[in-house]
């Protein structure tokens, strides 16, 4: 088993079920563990959360918020970090002017229906945008997400919306992570669009690009197959970049960058 640590980080009100399928796919090959955020209200503060809480070398996977999570680990302790995965994320603060002010006010949207209405009738109209139109009737998958809402409480959810109301700037800290990475997407993600991943692929240095067909922005249960075999060959690459780099672990620069390539 690898001495790495793998740390799942879950996005906007999930649990440790967002990522089930890839905690059963993975085990046995590292120690996992899934970061929970509490009643957090900073980017900043969830990534020393984990820092304090998972000590050693880590391999970070991030859905959602929860990749951005993750670059602000990458931020405050870029020595320990040995892998990012990012899926259905992005790095950028939020946008100034119309746009910005868009995303505010459905963000501030959400909210107020949640505390109208309820978690659960917020999350019901939420996710219609999130997942792919083919799995709006899945009751199944709609089910595992609304109870991972109904887990939650409007504390989290006001904490959350403000950690990403006001997420800094990340895409500077990329081109400096020479460490296998992996960038994923779903082909039809609406909330985090495929531009901004490939954007994000070709800043770090040993990034591969796979865009996961029919897939909206819960790629980690919509399309469970395809994202374990993605994050087991990204750990592959991290072991492998391992048994190569200074067995002291003082040198993590990159050995070449292989070609983005996409998937589905």
């Amino acid at each position: 088993m690898s001495e790495c640590t793998l740390v799942l980080i879950p996005g906007l009100m999930c649990d440790a079920a967002v990522w089930q399928p890839q905690q059963q796919h993975l085990a046995g090959v590292a120690p996992i563990e899934i970061a929970e955020h509490g009643l957090a209200a900073d980017l900043g503060e969830m990534a020393q959360q984990i820092l304090a809480a998972y000590p050693g070398a880590l391999a970070l996977a991030g859905h959602s918020m929860g990749g951005r999570v993750a670059l602000e680990v990458v931020r405050r302790a870029p020595q320990r970090v040995r892998g990012l995965a990012l899926l259905d994320t992005g790095c950028h603060a939020l946008a100034a002017g119309a746009v910005g002010e868009r995303e505010r006010d459905t963000r501030m949207g959400v909210l107020a229906q949640a505390r109208r209405e309820g978690l659960r009738a917020a999350a019901e109209a939420w996710l219609d945008g999130m997942i792919h139109p083919s799995r709006l009737k899945d009751q199944p998958l709609r089910e595992s997400i609304l109870e991972m809402w109904e887990r939650r409480s409007l504390e989290h959810l006001a904490a959350q919306m403000q950690a990403l109301l006001e997420r800094p700037e990340a895409a500077q800290l990329l081109p400096g992570l020479a460490v296998p990475a992996l960038v994923l997407c779903g082909a039809e993600d609406r909330s985090a669009p495929v531009q901004q991943h490939m954007e994000m692929a070709g800043l770090l240095p040993q990034s591969d690009y796979v865009q996961v067909a029919d897939c909206g922005h819960m790629c980690t249960l919509e399309r469970s197959a395809e994202v374990n075999s993605a994050l087991a060959m990204w750990f592959s690459r991290i072991e492998a970049y391992r048994e190569v780099s200074d067995p002291s672990g003082s040198s993590h620069r990159a050995a070449g960058r292989p070609d983005a390539r996409g998937e589905s």
